[in-house]
């Protein structure tokens, strides 16, 4: 008897954004059975930094951007999906930073990689810290509808703690920045 794994899988749905098939697998014990997986090419999100992150409590820019799935605006950190297979990680970082929010970075730092929902997707989002921003040009999508806000970190962070900002990769994000030390609320 072969580990765990995928036996085969049976397209559902081929989307713009995401593909679903159900996949039957062999689970650690031995048996099997049909999941639901959504497939998703994975995305990148970034953290624009405008001050100095050697500072205490620098201000950050994040973005109110109006999600249907929520029922409403959401705010969060700069993201997106590749334009291409193979784009590499911090260029589609550094892509969305600009077009959503109209800034490019002389720096970026690889924060870290999270899965958003393994229990039904193979999702992975790239987290990155992007500083030394300067002016671009902000380019948004037909469907995006969004606006730019700037807060200070501590400001973020007590939105994270009073539900204000209830996006998941914000939230890795923000506190991935502060816990690995890149970044100080004073």
């Amino acid at each position: 008897m072969s580990g765990p794994g995928p036996i085969s899988s049976r397209p559902v749905y081929r989307g713009r954004i995401v593909d679903l098939s159900i996949d039957t697998v062999r689970f650690p014990d031995g048996s099997t059975g049909d999941l639901e997986i959504i497939r998703h090419s994975g995305a990148s999100a970034v953290l624009p930094v405008l001050d100095d992150p050697e500072q205490e409590n620098p201000r950050i820019l994040l973005i109110r951007q109006y999600r249907y799935a929520a029922d409403g605006p959401m705010i969060e950190v700069p993201a997106g999906r590749p334009e291409s297979t193979g784009e590499p990680w911090d260029r589609v970082a550094l892509r969305e930073l600009e077009e959503e929010t109209g800034f490019r970075a002389d720096r970026l730092e690889p924060l870290t990689m999270i899965y958003t929902t393994p229990g039904f997707t193979d999702e992975r989002i790239h987290l990155f810290m992007a500083t030394g921003l300067r002016p671009g040009t902000q380019s948004l999508d037909p469907d995006e509808f969004l606006d730019t806000l700037t807060l200070e970190l501590s400001d973020a962070l007590d939105m994270i703690r009073d539900g204000r900002i209830s996006d998941a990769k914000t939230i890795c994000t923000l506190l991935f920045a502060v816990s690995s030390g890149g970044l100080r609320t004073g």
